[in-house]
């Protein structure tokens, strides 16, 4: 399918792979998307920046590279940074089309659906989009599709204007006559106000005033605050709505002057609000901040678990002001002609953008000819051979991990590893890795990788409630699968992958979970050292994990929570350095009364292993993000073995060289060492089945554990 990208400051088109939507998805053959003149344009500019100016105006992607640098050293920083910003990415937020297909989990939509789909990062300009059930309404019959196209601009004024809550008659200002603005005007007056509108580009201003704009006011043309002053006889304006973008203080404090007492001034654009207090205080003023489409936004389990609030209680959501947008476009409440440049096919999309550039209106719309042909989820790419000794390997999940740490590490084995193929859930990402790992195909289709003769290993990094169900289906399918933790978030997956083996036998192929730990140089020291003891071991274990919001994908169905998604990790690593098998667990969390903290976020896991040994697991989510995240201690036969965060190991009692790191060294480069010997000479396989079982199921316990203890608490 066709895509639209940005990258380094152009437009371009591209042939990506067609989505697949998830349980709660509809996939949309899209007729028109919507590009704005306000937001998308403002990215296009940035995308052009060079790196250190893309840097001052986005501080919060600086933070997260200073991270990615300390724990992963500055040339893979780079290596992921540079990819990312030469691969481009998607835009768009606004579309409208007809539904091709349906998740497995939705209701409400079916095939040949009219519909309009909102959403960054899903409604993208492209020939197919797959949409979340709460990010996409049907389409009243007569509404054009290329007018439905514009239903996540219409919820954004219109969540604005909800925010003001006007009354019949009342004087508010519109302040900044883009897009926004000019549906501000129009609602305003929908709902019986005079509207003063102010904006420093008279064509708009003049645009407004055909849409019934009863006063325009241009601020280069004087004080525009004391004519609103005189245009309401004195009093000041009820309310004064933001829909402008500017970096400049003066916006703000000039619309707080310009009110009445007691009046509100609500924040729909992207303005900076540094305000003086007097301002506020001296009028007793109201600030509202309008939040994009309504009640719902950034809410993960709206937007993506399709969790609807209930009407009674929150009247007007993200997904019920989009419906009422286009209920105002069927009767007709709402004009676009006026704010509209053209209507362009999607492969001139460069020429959309620069019309908007130079022209008063603000809206340009892409339009996608039916081609005729089913949606393609595989596409191939040019690459050099690989030669015939390398493993043939498939990654399923693409995401931030996958490329910060196994792809890498992927490069770095060439000789052992052949990327063959990438599987993501977007088209657009799914191509942008494989390009630039040199793979041979990108798919959004598991099946096409099953299916694939010359895979020979599918490397399975998705989010967690995927991991069960796509190991087995690889297996099944004859693939050796490497697969992130956790193996299993629930004990019926763990079962059918052990039936599996039970059934299989002998031939079935390899299993490995990156339980990467047990991998770590520092740990190999650890294991050596106490291979010959004589008595049992007593570990602690410290994870200094950090606090997730409780709406984080970790703590929800995706992933499992804290303690399945991660702790298994050390679980593993117990059973690594004891040799010895879990007989017996213990768990306590600490209470939170308000509701902070989960159970797995803050608690203390025992286990007992078969051959005597205690070890001890301390997670908690209450430590200070700057303190180092890992410390372990292992005390044996006179010995204290002691490694702090996977980049220095000292050993007391007995004399003995010390290991030290650089950055820390967890392991994930020599798991991928240990897998290709495997696979290549044959043996025993890196961790046995049984210990892969096993950690997870203790994981299971502790869970178990922790539950009870809450539930009794």
């Amino acid at each position: 399918m066709k895509q639209v990208l940005v990258r380094s400051g152009a437009i371009v088109v591209e042939e990506v792979p067609a989505p697949t939507p998830a349980p709660k998805e509809i996939l949309v053959r899209v007729a028109y998307s919507c590009v704005s003149a306000g937001t998308e344009l403002a990215g296009l500019r940035t995308s052009a920046l060079p790196l250190y100016r893309r840097a001052l105006k986005q501080p919060e992607h600086v933070r997260r590279a200073l991270e990615m640098i300390r724990d992963q050293g500055l040339a893979r920083t780079w290596e992921r940074v540079s990819g990312k910003l030469a691969s481009g990415s998607p835009t768009g937020y606004s579309v409208a089309g007809e539904v091709l297909e349906v998740g497995t989990q939705v209701e409400g939509f079916r095939p040949g659906d009219r519909v309009a789909c909102a959403g960054a990062g899903i409604a993208n300009h492209a020939e197919l989009v797959s949409a979340p059930v709460n990010l996409a309404v049907h389409v009243p019959a007569g509404v054009d599709l290329a007018d439905a196209s514009t239903v996540t601009l219409g919820a954004i004024a219109l969540q604005g204007v909800r925010r003001c809550q006007p009354t019949l008659g009342e004087s508010i200002v519109v302040l900044g006559l883009g897009l926004l603005g000019q549906m501000t005007v129009q609602l305003l007056r929908a709902n019986g106000c005079r509207v003063i509108g102010v904006d420093v580009n008279a064509a708009r201003v003049g645009i407004a005033t055909g849409l019934g704009l009863e006063v325009g006011l241009d601020p280069a043309a004087g004080d525009w605050v004391a004519q609103v002053q005189r245009h309401t006889d004195g009093a000041g304006a009820d309310a004064v709505i933001v829909t402008a973008s500017s970096s400049s203080a003066q916006v703000m404090a000039e619309a707080l002057r310009c009110c009445r007492r007691k009046a509100r001034v609500i924040v729909v654009g992207d303005v900076n609000l540094q305000i003086e207090r007097a301002d506020l205080y001296a009028k007793e003023l109201d600030l509202l901040i309008s939040t994009s489409y309504g009640p719902g936004r950034y809410d993960p389990l709206y937007e993506e678990g399709g969790q609807d609030y209930p009407l009674p209680y929150v009247r007007w959501t993200e997904n019920r002001n989009m419906q009422a947008y286009l209920g105002m476009l069927a009767a007709g409440s709402m004009r676009l002609e006026p704010l509209r440049v053209g209507v362009f096919e999607v492969d001139r999309a460069a020429a959309a953008y620069e019309a908007l550039k130079t022209d008063s209106r603000m809206i340009a719309v892409l339009a996608y000819p039916a081609r005729g042909e089913a949606a393609r989820r595989t596409i191939s790419l040019a690459r050099a051979a690989a030669g015939d000794a390398a493993i043939a390997v498939a990654l399923v999940g693409a995401g931030g991990f996958a490329q910060g740490t196994h792809l890498p590490n992927l490069l770095k084995l060439h000789g052992q590893f052949s990327l063959r193929a990438v599987v993501s859930r977007t088209g657009a990402n799914a191509k942008a890795v494989a390009t630039h790992y040199h793979a041979a195909y990108a798919t959004t289709s598991l099946e096409e990788v099953l299916g694939d003769a010359q895979v020979q290993l599918v490397m399975i990094a998705t989010r967690h409630n995927q991991h069960a169900g796509m190991t087995l289906a690889a297996l099944q399918a004859g693939k050796h699968v490497f697969v992130e933790k956790p193996l299993a978030i629930a004990p019926a997956e763990l079962d059918g992958i052990e039936q599996f083996y039970v059934h299989r036998g002998a031939d079935a192929p390899l299993l490995m979970t990156g339980f990467n730990r047990r991998f770590a140089p520092a740990v190999g020291v650890v294991r050596q050292a106490v291979r010959e003891r004589s008595a049992p071991l007593l570990i602690n274990y410290r994870m200094n994990a950090g606090f997730l919001p409780s709406a984080h994908w970790v703590h929800g169905p995706e992933g499992g929570g804290r303690n399945i998604g991660e702790a298994c990790h050390i679980y593993d690593l117990f059973q690594a350095i004891t040799n010895s098998t879990w007989v017996d667990c213990r768990a306590l969390s600490i209470g939170s009364p308000a509701g902070q903290f989960r159970p797995d976020d803050n608690f203390v896991a025992t286990a007992r292993y078969a051959d005597g040994s205690l070890c001890t697991l301390t997670y908690t989510a209450l430590g200070a993000k700057d303190y180092p995240k890992e410390r372990m201690e292992v005390f044996c036969d006179g010995m204290i073995l002691s490694l702090d965060d996977y980049k220095a190991l000292t050993i007391t009692g007995r004399s003995a060289p010390q290991w030290s790191a650089k950055t820390a060294q967890k392991g994930q480069f020599e798991e991928l060492v240990a897998l290709a010997r495997a696979l290549r000479e044959g043996g025993p396989w890196p961790i046995a089945l049984a210990d892969q079982l096993a950690a997870t199921r203790l994981s299971f316990a502790v869970g178990d554990a922790l539950t009870a203890g809450a539930g009794e608490g």
